[in-house]
């Protein structure tokens, strides 16, 4: 039996995420399978300011050391300052990276303004996986990398997803089922 439930923190600006990239996908084979799976719209869509999004993750998303909370390239920053303070049962890291790229929307999103506390991050966690590409057109590889070397992440490295923004998302779900049923 699957352990856990799944909460998906998308990236700013995706509309409404029912319909945006492989969010709404995910959750339906999520529920096929038995697993309780959360996916909202949040708060602040467009900015992703961590203290709108991390208090909504906490309050009305429920994340708790039950829940996996995977993140798409800001909802991966939300994932991991999350963890930083709050005990989660897995992260699944998307896209992710830890400086705001010279982006003033990143920048002003909060979460990039003092340094990752990756120890934090790992004690409150069972486990860390993490999917980046090469080639990604919005955040360099190298990025991706220091969230792998400071999480310790299993990390799941292509050269062909960009920035992950197909509707489905094959890879991941079968990782994170595995993980469901294991952990």
């Amino acid at each position: 039996m699957a352990r856990g439930r799944v909460v998906i923190v998308p990236g700013n600006g995706a509309g409404d995420v029912e319909h945006a990239n492989w969010y709404g996908w995910l959750r339906d084979k999520l529920i096929e399978r038995g697993v309780d799976c959360v996916l909202k719209n949040m708060p602040d869509p467009v900015m992703a300011r961590e203290e709108v999004w991390l208090p909504y993750m906490e309050k009305q998303l429920n994340c708790n050391e039950n829940t996996v909370v995977v993140g798409h390239s800001s909802g991966a920053e939300a994932a991991m300052r999350y963890a930083e303070k709050h005990s989660v049962l897995g992260l699944v890291l998307v896209s992710a990276c830890v400086t705001d790229l010279g982006d003033p929307t990143e920048e002003a999103s909060g979460y990039y303004n003092r340094p990752w506390q990756w120890e934090q991050i790992k004690q409150n966690t069972q486990w860390i996986v993490q999917f980046g590409s090469t080639d990604d057109p919005f955040i360099a590889f190298s990025e991706q990398q220091q969230v792998a070397e400071g999480t310790l992440a299993e990390f799941h490295q292509f050269s062909n997803k960009g920035h992950f923004m197909s509707r489905a998302f094959p890879e991941l779900m079968n990782i994170l089922m595995n993980k469901l049923l294991t952990s």
